[in-house]
């Protein structure tokens, strides 16, 4: 995942002023205390970093997978 993808991911998901927030404020567990954002900065893979903001937010199974991603034609 790229983080344009991610970025697209977290805005479809959270909506824009909120998925910033939660970027840059939530603390997660699942990333070792860490921020989304400390955790991009300091090299964890964004699909990681998705998927522990996924988890932390309740967000159902089906959609951790896909979103904010380009359609394979676009590539």
């Amino acid at each position: 995942m790229k983080v344009s993808e991610f970025r697209r991911a977290v805005d479809e998901e959270f909506g824009e002023t909120q998925g910033r927030v939660l970027v840059t404020q939530l603390v997660l567990d699942a990333l070792d205390g860490r921020t989304a954002q400390r955790a991009l900065d300091e090299g964890v893979p964004t699909a990681d970093v998705w998927l522990a903001l996924c988890g932390a937010n309740d967000v159902p199974p089906e959609r951790w997978h896909g979103r904010g991603r380009e359609p394979a034609g676009r590539r």
